[in-house]
């Protein structure tokens, strides 16, 4: 199984939407709660340049984008392939 590492905020609804899908998939997701900032954000906005938004989506290192994205992913039929490597 991939490694998926997901950057959330309390009571963000998109990030409870993302975790649900990739929960429904069997996932072990890594989370990383940035509601009060600190080094995680850094380390997201590092990661992912330009993306100020959570959630932030990482599997296998490859970041994916947000809710939406990894939802299109899956209705592509392409994230079952992503969280399978």
């Amino acid at each position: 199984m991939a490694k998926v590492e997901i950057y959330t905020k309390a009571y963000c609804p998109y990030c409870a939407r993302a975790l649900r899908l990739l929960d429904s998939k069997g996932a072990a997701v890594e989370e990383y709660d940035i509601t009060m900032g600190g080094p995680k954000r850094a380390e997201m906005l590092e990661r992912a340049p330009g993306a100020s938004t959570v959630p932030q989506i990482f599997i296998d290192g490859r970041h994916v984008g947000g809710s939406d994205d990894l939802a299109a992913l899956d209705r592509a039929g392409e994230l079952d392939a992503l969280l399978a490597a």
